[in-house]
């Protein structure tokens, strides 16, 4: 019976792995800029002034509203030059710590459950900052396979990879021009 069993067990094990739909991802990135830390953290916590060093954004719009759970919140409309919007929700900015969290609510990213921070701590010299930014986040599509193109964790991956990518050299160019 035990036999039984375990060969029952095994049959089934492969096809557990298969139905626990998909994988977190993650992305993070650094960059040392040469500007004091007080001077980018006034770029980055100014939620509202996105497209001043976020490359891909024509225009960013806010508004305070109730969230899901009733509570007063800031959101942003960010419109992208290549056409489409993101609808992000402020989560906090801790001005001690020099950190912003927020999360994506809907947009043309292929992301969902996308949560995101930015950090900005004094650099490796005199004069000089690192900023961190982290998401965490899934591919849009969260049923399991065939997964349809554009939805998948490589894409994913791909486009918060090129916004990062975008976003820390446009904020090294804004902080270091000022």
């Amino acid at each position: 019976m035990k036999k039984v069993l375990a060969l029952i067990a095994l049959a089934i094990l492969p096809l557990t792995a298969a139905a626990h739909g998909p994988s977190p991802q993650k992305v993070e990135k650094e960059v040392v800029i040469k500007a004091d830390p007080a001077k980018v953290w006034a770029i980055v916590k100014d939620f509202g002034n996105a497209q001043t060093w976020l490359t891909p954004v024509a225009t960013t719009k806010l508004e305070s509203k109730k969230d899901a759970n009733g509570e007063m919140a800031t959101f942003r409309l960010l419109t992208l030059k290549s056409g489409g919007t993101v609808y992000e929700k402020l989560r906090s900015i801790d001005d001690k710590d020099m950190q912003i969290k927020y999360e994506i609510i809907e947009g043309v990213l292929p992301v969902a459950d996308y949560n995101a921070k930015m950090t900005v701590k004094a650099g490796p010299g005199a004069g000089e900052t690192t900023v961190t930014w982290m998401a965490r986040f899934y591919r849009v599509y969260k049923l399991n396979p065939p997964i349809p193109a554009g939805q998948d964790d490589e894409s994913a991956v791909k486009a918060v990879n090129g916004v990062f990518d975008a976003g820390l050299a446009g904020l090294k160019k804004a902080a270091e021009a000022k």
